[in-house]
């Protein structure tokens, strides 16, 4: 299946940012990451959710 990424590069440093801040500190939950990231990088709505799906997608 193939995903579409949203334009804009907000997108990636998020991607980035998660990442990281799962390799150090595991205990945190993704649902707080996605928040986190939300605010962080100013995430559209729509940029959200695709975050959400990515992550979902990684993980199983």
């Amino acid at each position: 299946m193939t995903t579409i990424m949203p334009e804009g590069d907000n997108i990636r440093k998020a991607v980035k940012w998660i990442s990281g801040e799962r390799e150090g500190a595991s205990s945190v939950s993704v649902d707080k990451l996605l928040e986190e990231a939300g605010a962080k990088f100013n995430l559209s709505p729509r940029e959200a959710d695709y975050l959400r799906g990515f992550l979902s997608e990684k993980k199983g």
